[in-house]
Order: C-alpha cells, then structure tokens, then sequence
C-alpha cells in the first residue's frame, strides 16, 4: 500500500476478513444492520436526501450507501478495502439497487480529484479506523458542495465506551469481533468537534445512541457518552 495513503493495513485486512459477512444480518455485522435505519432516518430529516449526489466515504459493505440509493438518493461509496467493495457491489446488483456505485479510493484523494462534488457526504463508524481522522474530517469538507451536510458517527473515548463498546460488545456479548476497537483510537466529541471546525465545518446537531442487550434494542438520545453523531454543514 501507498504509505502516503491514511489507512491502516491491519485494519483494513480485519474488516477484508470479514468481508463476506457484511450482509448477513446475523453476522457480527449485525449490529450495524439494526443501527442502520437510525442512522438513514436521522440523515434523511436533516438533509432530504432523495435526489441529491451524496458521498458515503468508508462504505464497506455498502449498508448505509444502499438504503440511501434506495431513498431515491444518487450515491457513491469509497473504501479502501477490494474486498468490502466487491460485496457491496455484488449486493448492489443482486437487489438491483438503483443509482449506487463504489470506487476504491481514498477520501484524500477523491477530494482532488472532485472538490465540491457533492450535497451530502456521510462517514459512519470510520474514523477510529484511521491513523489520521483529521485529515478525513478535511476531506469531506473539500467533497461536499457550500451549504452542503457532512455526517461523521464514532464511538466516544470514555470509562463508559471501554466498558460497553469494547469490553461488553466484543468480550461479553460477543456483537463484535474482538480487536474491532482500540480503545486509543476512539475519538471524544471535543476532539471531533475540534477537526471539523479546523476543517471549516459548522457542526449544527449531536446525538447520542444508546442500546439496551436485554431488549436487542437501539434508540437515538442525547447520551454522546458512547456511540455519537455529528450533523455538520460546509457554509
């Protein structure tokens, strides 16, 4: 690999693993499955996707990128992973899912190639995978048209993360694999905060989501003290 690109050849090799499992919702990537509509919901309020050019940059498997096209939105996924992306595009033809599309490369770099490209770029549960997330941060920022919105989702750098996002999600319940999250890598909202005003991103709403293993259930809240997403525009 590059050594200039910003990624992390363990991490893509962990998730290129796993790879033909991303759409089996009883897979470990079960959980994005079900925090999945959470997340279209939330995007689709703020920025009524349908019809718009929107950007997914860290797609994998292509769940989010899929149920976007399928709101009528024009979508392109990135990743860096063959893998990931073969299964995404293999999903894409099997559901013969409308306007979606998948390119291997990295936001940076699409960033040069098509700045202010697009109305909304979306990068979920990405950046604690990737040794620079600034630079991500940046790069979205240079993709995404003025006026345009910009959603980043991570898990918070906390005593109550380790314990639920590391420790119960991957070591009790077994929802992940282990090793999916360093712990030194998640990202606190003040510093998250931070990369996107340094960026030029306004961040315009917070929100927390939570999750209950007695009822297998997930709800958006005001708790940013594990999973958090942020909501922000190019001005």
């Amino acid at each position: 690999m590059n050594p200039n690109i910003n990624a992390d050849p363990a991490e893509l090799a962990k998730f290129s693993d796993l790879a033909h499992r991303w759409w089996d919702t009883e897979s470990e990537f079960r959980p994005l499955h079900q925090i999945n509509p959470l997340r279209l919901a939330w995007i689709d309020g703020l920025a009524d996707i349908a019809g718009k050019q929107i950007l997914d940059v860290g797609c994998g498997g292509g769940i989010l990128a899929d149920s976007m096209a399928r709101k009528g939105a024009k979508v392109t996924g990135i990743d860096l992973s063959s893998k990931a992306l073969g299964v995404a595009q293999l999903h894409a033809l099997e559901a013969a899912t409308p306007n979606v599309s998948y390119e291997e490369i990295s936001a940076e770099e699409l960033a040069k190639a098509r700045p202010g490209a697009f109305d909304v770029v979306t990068c979920m549960e990405m950046l604690e995978h990737v040794p620079n997330p600034s630079s991500v941060v940046r790069a979205c920022r240079a993709l995404v048209k003025p006026g345009g919105w910009v959603f980043f989702s991570t898990i918070n750098r906390s005593p109550k993360s380790f314990l639920f996002a590391i420790v119960g999600a991957e070591y009790i319940l077994s929802m992940l694999p282990r090793g999916t999250h360093e712990y030194a890598k998640l990202i606190r909202p003040t510093e998250l905060a931070s990369y996107c005003r340094e960026a030029g991103l306004e961040l315009e709403h917070t929100r927390g989501m939570e999750y209950n293993p007695l009822t297998n259930r997930y709800w958006l809240s005001g708790d940013t003290s594990v999973n958090y997403m942020f909501a922000t525009r190019r001005p």
